[in-house]
């Protein structure tokens, strides 16, 4: 990879990735818990969850920020910031399904501004 495709497609590989690690932590948590319910304790402690979302916040304001400000489009990083809305919400419910689905949503929809972003830096 070109030193300068690297430079455009760092930040945001990296807030795609982040959001990958996210959704996989989401829905193996859930699988996990089906097998083995007793591990609920340590996999939905809430400090994994704020960690997560303030990694999700810090990546999304570099990658997408540098999107606008390279760019100029600014679609990608209101998506990203629509994701991260509700991926925020998502603290506030109780764990649950309706949190799983909602930070699934909010996971998603960042990974897709994080994929537009890339796409307009080309």
């Amino acid at each position: 990879m070109t030193t300068a495709l690297w430079q455009k497609w760092r930040w945001d590989g990296l807030g795609i990735g982040l959001a990958g690690l996210c959704l996989v932590h989401c829905l193996a948590t859930a699988i996990f818990l089906v097998a083995l319910a007793s591990a609920g304790g340590v996999l939905f402690d809430p400090i994994i969850h704020e960690i997560g979302l303030m990694l999700a916040i810090g990546f999304g304001l570099l990658s997408l920020g540098k999107g606008i400000l390279q760019h100029g489009f600014m679609m990608p990083a209101a998506i990203g910031a629509l994701g991260i809305g509700v991926m925020s919400g998502a603290l506030s419910l109780p764990h649950g399904e309706s949190e799983m689905l909602y930070t699934v949503l909010g996971v998603i929809l960042l990974a897709l501004g994080h994929d537009l972003n890339h796409r307009a830096a080309h």
